[in-house]
């Protein structure tokens, strides 16, 4: 299989993917979607449907403000991760204590960075911390220190469990060897260098008007989520952790997601292609498990990556309807943004969208 050159790619009739956007909006699956696709920064294209939520009819487009979920797992803590690796800062094999003292004892002492990057570490899948915690005083200690007293719930290494505690405990691994906030390490490792500038977490209130709103929680918050992180725990944290909480729009996911095509390439300062390649290919750290660090890889029981993405291609998704997916034989990437938690979570339209969304841009390609 050949690279996409940009002028193949420039020249595809996108229709067909315009046309499975439109109908996800018709069919409910979202109020609204932005997707980008390309090989460079230079020949990206970006396909919109519908608008930004029920009670805000403005059209979503390129510039639209969304909520990534758990692609902030990769675009933040991931690329982070990435970069101290670079720079010597960050051992991947060493223990989880090296960089947090107190993630020790009841087998804590076995787990490695390697663990929490695969979501082999053992720790469970989720907790409702932010239950104790009032919404109008987050405290994001107190959930640190919550996670940190959490059992695990198997050996480190034996089962893929795909853990925000684990994402979490790796954020503050990289606050210790980075010896900044998340945030700002997020900012001066990834986000300010690649010129991500419509990228952060906690976007400020002046950019409401073209952020998408998420869901109307009903029973925590009790108010339209808008602007604020629709994770639960990650606004106990103060809007700000390693697996939620980050905001961007299509066109910053798109430099994002070709600056990791050229890691490949041996193209970037950012991304040395040694570390891509270690970061993006499947560890095989638990039997079956299609995890990388911090990525996930195409598995061959079904993927959202659809049915034509290359056998090691890599990718995440979000919660709320994002995901990220990069096909190293094509050099391509795929960026489909959403809110489909607007207003309910209940809405699971998503899964099958996604499909036809990277099928439709792989059968375009080829037509």
């Amino acid at each position: 299989m050949e690279p996409v050159s940009s002028s193949r790619f420039a020249s595809a009739n996108l229709e067909p993917v315009e046309r499975v956007l439109g109908e996800a909006v018709r069919d409910g699956a979202f109020p609204g979607a932005v997707a980008a696709a390309g090989t460079t920064t230079r020949d990206a294209r970006f396909l919109s449907a519908g608008v930004l939520g029920e009670s805000l009819p403005a059209p979503a487009g390129p510039d639209t403000v969304y909520d990534l979920a758990s692609l902030t797992k990769i675009v933040s803590a991931t690329a982070t991760a990435m970069c101290l690796a670079r720079d010597g800062r960050l051992e991947i094999t060493a223990p989880v204590r090296r960089y947090v003292p107190a993630f020790r004892g009841d087998g804590r002492d076995d787990v490695t960075v390697e663990h929490l990057l695969t979501h082999a570490s053992g720790l469970p899948a989720w907790k409702p911390l932010h239950d104790s915690i009032d919404p109008a005083m987050p405290d994001r200690e107190r959930v640190i220190a919550a996670i940190l007293a959490t059992p695990l719930e198997s050996p480190p290494g034996t089962r893929a469990v795909y853990s925000d505690l684990g994402a979490i405990v790796l954020g503050e691994c990289l606050v210790m060897a980075g010896g900044k906030p998340l945030a700002t390490l997020a900012w001066e490792r990834v986000f300010g260098p690649l010129a991500m500038r419509e990228t952060l977490y906690r976007p400020p209130a002046t950019w409401r008007h073209r952020t998408a709103p998420t869901e109307v929680d009903r029973s925590w918050r009790r108010r339209l989520v808008h602007g604020e992180v629709h994770d639960e725990n990650a606004f106990a944290m103060g809007g700000v952790s390693a697996h939620a909480g980050a905001f961007s729009t299509a066109r910053d996911m798109a430099r994002f997601a070709a600056e990791v095509i050229d890691g490949r390439r041996g193209r970037s300062v950012l991304f040395p292609r040694e570390v891509t390649r270690t970061f993006t290919t499947r560890r095989g750290i638990v039997a079956g498990s299609s995890r990388a660090l911090g990525w996930d890889t195409r598995s061959e029981r079904g993927s959202s990556s659809g049915h034509h993405f290359s056998a090691g291609s890599f990718g995440h998704t979000g919660f709320t309807g994002t995901s990220i997916w990069i096909d190293p034989e094509r050099e391509l990437f795929a960026v489909l943004l959403s809110n489909r938690v607007h207003p309910t979570r209940e809405n699971r339209k998503i899964s099958a969208v996604r499909v036809r969304f990277h099928d439709a841009l792989i059968e375009s390609l080829e037509a």
